[in-house]
């Protein structure tokens, strides 16, 4: 029987979508208006991508799916946070997420920041509930570097850096990200690996680590190696086709504004590379990425399945 990815992540996603609806519950002692702006942004329809990576990886390292469950809830709440931030006055100033109004649009920007707080604090915990001490402390971890300062986080900053030079002094600019190489691929790439790419890589660790950190021999190195090479080529791509979409998509098809990135004279794929060249650097990471997990074997199927949705999307 032939694997069926829309099946796949649908069922992935109803799964993901009442676990953390539960998990929402448990913070009892929460102003219910904040718990409503966290479920607003948290429950908003997604792709639930992050999640799947996360079952896929726990697959590919023989895990089953109850243990990967709580790495999946935690990195959607993470990814979430990461989305209303992005999306405030002060960053992207977007009012348009997966189709609904952004959290600070709805809930005003004070609510929209401490939703997000709360977000990015429960998803750790989370993890530290769900996990025994062993499983927990990895995954904290990698959770944490994948979206901190030198991950997420940083790619942000650098993000906007590049943006908009005026409102961050030149002395720092220069060492995020120096002016001579702004315009360049290399750049680029180096910005959302860390934005885009680094949380992605971080999925595929919490699977491997949910599947395998209670062994006493640890973590399969060389798995995490396929992986993180993997995971690398799917956030690029993941960006190359954002950046796509961005050009060429429109707000109903894709629930969010377009045309944003071009306006602000922001650098992407399209403006530096053109339509054709950053389509052919989105086929030549896709390869790369399957070539990486190819000797993991039938169990990396869903995997493979993934990147090409992800170099095929339209959303």
């Amino acid at each position: 029987m032939s694997f069926d990815l829309k099946d796949y992540l649908s069922g992935k996603q109803q799964l993901v979508e009442q676990q953390l609806a539960d998990m929402l519950k448990w913070e009892q002692q929460a102003p219910a208006r904040l718990i409503e702006a966290m479920r607003y942004s948290l429950l908003a329809p997604g792709k639930r991508l992050r999640p799947a990576l996360v079952f896929m990886a726990a697959q590919a390292a023989g895990g089953v799916e109850p243990s990967a469950l709580p790495s999946a809830c935690a990195v959607e709440m993470i990814h979430t946070y990461s989305l209303i931030h992005d999306d405030l006055p002060a960053m992207d100033n977007d009012d348009l997420r997966r189709g609904l109004p952004t959290c600070h649009k709805k809930y005003g920007e004070a609510l929209a920041i401490l939703a997000g707080d709360a977000l990015l604090t429960l998803a750790f915990q989370v993890l530290a509930m769900q996990y025994p001490p062993r499983t927990a402390a990895a995954c904290c971890c990698a959770l944490a570097q994948g979206s901190g300062a030198g991950g997420m986080v940083g790619g942000q900053v650098e993000d906007l850096a590049g943006d908009r030079p005026g409102e961050i002094s030149s002395t720092i600019m220069d060492k995020l990200v120096p002016r001579s190489d702004l315009q360049t691929l290399k750049a680029l790439e180096r910005i959302h690996e860390c934005k885009t790419g680094a949380l992605f890589r971080a999925c595929l660790k919490l699977g491997v680590y949910a599947a395998q950190c209670e062994r006493g021999d640890g973590p399969d190195g060389i798995l995490l190696d396929r992986l993180d090479t993997y995971g690398r080529c799917f956030g690029l791509v993941f960006q190359i086709t954002d950046d796509l979409i961005d050009v060429e998509g429109t707000a109903a098809d894709t629930g969010k504004r377009v045309n944003k990135d071009a306006a602000r004279g922001k650098l992407t794929y399209p403006g530096l590379l053109g339509v054709q060249e950053s389509r052919r650097r989105a086929r030549d990471l896709t390869q790369q990425a399957l070539d990486a997990i190819r000797p993991i074997g039938a169990v990396a199927e869903p995997l493979v399945h993934l990147m090409q949705f992800v170099t095929e999307r339209d959303r």
